[in-house]
C-alpha cells in the first residue's frame, strides 16, 4: 500500500487498546475508527497487515513552533508537518510565536490559517497568544477556533510577542472565565541575580547559572495564585525544574485546574554532558542536571507531570552562533518534532514505563489540553483513525540525511534511539510509510468549537 492510499483496515498482533496490547483489526470508515475486532471476527477485505509492529494512537504534539508566516526560513508548515508524519505525530498544535504576525488577533489568526492551507501533512490546531493590551481579542479568537492561549512572564525572545505583567494577566483571566479555554504559561520570571554573570560564555554552566530554578519557582507561585483565584484552566509549558512540583501539587489539592508538561530534552539530556560551545543544546528554561532529571522522571511516573511534548523551536543555523559557541548570544530552542516518540521510549522503557504510558503522556493528555480529546489521542470507535505503526525494539541512529525539519541542527545528531516509526495514518489515509510520504499534504486544520458554557458575547 502506497503513501496517499486510503486504508480500510489495519491488522496487527500488537494493538494498544486501553492498557492492553493484543491482536486486533481496526476497521476504518469515512476517516474514523468504525470497529475494533478480533482477527476471527473480521469479515475480510483489503487490510494493511503490519505483522507484530505496535499500533497505537498517533502522537499529538501540542507544543510546536512552526514559525510561518514570517520566519519560514526557520521552519514552515510543509517541512514541520512532514517531519511530524515521519515521527508518528498525527496532530500538532502550533504556537502563536515566532511567526510574523503572531497569533494575537482574529485577523492574524486568519492570516496564519491561510498560510497553512495546502501545506499540512498532518492535522494542525492553533494556539492564540496573550500579550499586553489584547484581552478584547481573546473571546473572538475562541469563537474563531483557537485551542487556547499562550503567554510569557519573561522576554519571549522576539519583539512582536511581548511578555505580560500581572495586571495584564488579571485582564486576560477575567475574559477567559466561563469559556472553558486554557491559558498556557512560559513559567520564568526575572529575579534579582545573585551570581556574577562574568563566566565564560562558551561554558554551558555560565548559561545555566543565568537561569536558576528560582525563576521557575517564582513564576509558578504567581500562576498558581491566579489559577485558584479565577478558576480558569492553566497549564505550565516545558517545566525544566523539579523544585516547583510541590507548589503545583499543593495548588491542585486546593482546587486549581492546573496541568503541567515537560519536554523530551529535559528527560533525555543533562547539563553535565553538554560540551563547551555546543549551542544546539540551548533552550529556555535550560537543561538542568542529572539529579533534577531523575526527579522529573519520578514526577512523571507519579502523575505529577501530565504530558510530554517536543517544544520544537528551530531556527537557522547562524542564529545558534556555532562559530563562536556563545551560549549567551545563541537563539534558545531545540529541534525534535520528528524524534519525540523514540526519544521518550528510549529512556522511558528503561524506567519501567509501558506502551500504555506512552499513549497517555504523548497522545491522550496532549489532545485533552487543546480540547481535541473527543476525536484525537485514543483508539476507540468514533475517534479519528490516526495511527502510528512502529517497532519499539528496533534501534536507529539519527543522521542528517534522515531529518525532515527544514534546518537539520539538533543536539540529537548521532544518537542511537529505540523505536522506529514504520507508518503514520491520519484519518484513515497513509501519509508516511518506510521513508516515503504521500504525494500531497492531506492534513486538515482543526478548529476547536467554543465550549457550551461560554458566556455569550
Amino acid at each position: 500500500m502506497e503513501p496517499g492510499s486510503s486504508v480500510g483496515a489495519v491488522r496487527s498482533k500488537r494493538v494498544l487498546l486501553g492498557n492492553q496490547v493484543r491482536p486486533a483489526v481496526i476497521v476504518i470508515k469515512d476517516g474514523t475508527i468504525h470497529q475494533i475486532l478480533s482477527d476471527s471476527d473480521f469479515p475480510g477485505g483489503e487490510v494493511l497487515d503490519v505483522g507484530d509492529s505496535v499500533v497505537m494512537p498517533g502522537i499529538v504534539d501540542c507544543h510546536v513552533h512552526v514559525n510561518e508566516p514570517g520566519r519560514v526560513s526557520w521552519e514552515g508548515f510543509w517541512t514541520a508537518t512532514r517531519a511530524a508524519a515521519a515521527g508518528g505525530v498525527t496532530t500538532i498544535v502550533d504556537m502563536p510565536l515566532n511567526s510574523i504576525p503572531p497569533t494575537t488577533t482574529v485577523g492574524n489568526f486568519h492570516e496564519k490559517q491561510l498560510e497553512a492551507t495546502g501545506k499540512c501533512f498532518v492535522d494542525t490546531a492553533f494556539w492564540g497568544g496573550v500579550i499586553p493590551g489584547n484581552q478584547l481579542e481573546l473571546r473572538p479568537m475562541i469563537q474563531a477556533g483557537v485551542a487556547g492561549f499562550k503567554c510569557f512572564l519573561i522576554h519571549s525572545g522576539v519583539e512582536e510577542f511581548p511578555h505580560v505583567t500581572e495586571q495584564d494577566l488579571h485582564a486576560a483571566m477575567a475574559q477567559l472565565q466561563g469559556t472553558g479555554s486554557v491559558l498556557l504559561f512560559h513559567a520564568e520570571v526575572d529575579v534579582q541575580q545573585t551570581t556574577q554573570e562574568n563566566g565564560d560564555p562558551r561554558q554551558y554552566s555560565t548559561f545555566l547559572q543565568s537561569r536558576p530554578d528560582v525563576m521557575e519557582m517564582e513564576a509558578i507561585r504567581t500562576i498558581t495564585a491566579l489559577c485558584l483565584q479565577y478558576q480558569v484552566r492553566c497549564h505550565i509549558v516545558h517545566l525544566s525544574s523539579a523544585k516547583p512540583l510541590e507548589l503545583i501539587r499543593e495548588a491542585r489539592q486546593a482546587g486549581a485546574p492546573l496541568t503541567v508538561e515537560t519536554t523530551h530534552h529535559y528527560l533525555s539530556l543533562c547539563a553535565e554532558d553538554i560540551p563547551a560551545g555546543a549551542t544546539q543544546f540551548k533552550c529556555c528554561p535550560p537543561i538542568r542536571g542529572s539529579v533534577n532529571q531523575e526527579q522529573l522522571w519520578s514526577a512523571l511516573k507519579a502523575g505529577q507531570i501530565d504530558m510530554v511534548v517536543s517544544d520544537h523551536s528551530p531556527c537557522t543555523p547562524d542564529l545558534k552562533k556555532l562559530d563562536n559557541g556563545d551560549f549567551t548570544e545563541a537563539w534558545g530552542g531545540i529541534s525534535s518534532l520528528q524524534f519525540g516518540l523514540p526519544l521518550f521510549w528510549s529512556s522511558a522503557s528503561k524506567r519501567g514505563f509501558q506502551l500504555s504510558d506512552v499513549a497517555r503522556l504523548l497522545s491522550q493528555q496532549t489532545a485533552r489540553l487543546g480540547s481535541l480529546d473527543n476525536r484525537k489521542g485514543s483508539l476507540a470507535p468514533g475517534y479519528d483513525a490516526d495511527l502510528v505503526v512502529w517497532d519499539p525494539e528496533k534501534e536507529f541512529e539519527i543522521k542528517e540525511a534522515s531529518i525532515h525539519h527544514k534546518n537539520k541542527l539538533t543536539p540529537y545528531l548521532g544518537l542511537t534511539l529505540r523505536g522506529v516509526v514504520c507508518a503514520t495514518i491520519v484519518r484513515g489515509q497513509l501519509v508516511y510509510r518506510e521513508g516515503s510520504f504521500c504525494p500531497e499534504p492531506l492534513g486538515k486544520h482543526l478548529l476547536v468549537p467554543p465550549r457550551e458554557n461560554q458566556v455569550q458575547l
